[in-house]
């Protein structure tokens, strides 16, 4: 369900702006993605599992806040980030 260590790694890589960066706001909006697809994955067997999603919705609601940020800062940036994450604008 949680993501690995290893599949992280690789969204940092794909992500970051540089060799040491790790919390620029693309590579935590993409692993925020990946947890929100994983939980969405999760809600197809657990229907009534509302205590996770009301998690699911705050991982939404962190994810839009920092899609949001990116936006405002750096708008090419922002929609380049859509477009790798699949993501509608």
């Amino acid at each position: 369900m949680s993501i690995t260590s290893e599949d992280k790694q690789k969204l940092i890589g794909r992500f970051q702006r540089d060799h040491k960066d790790t919390g620029s706001p693309e590579v935590q909006a993409s692993i925020l993605t990946t947890r929100i697809k994983n939980l969405t994955g999760h809600f197809k067997f657990h229907k009534k599992d509302h205590h996770s999603r009301r998690g699911l919705l705050g991982l939404v609601a962190r994810r839009r806040k920092l899609l949001d940020y990116l936006k405002r800062k750096d708008y090419n940036k922002y929609l380049k980030t859509i477009q790798e994450l699949e993501l509608r604008k």
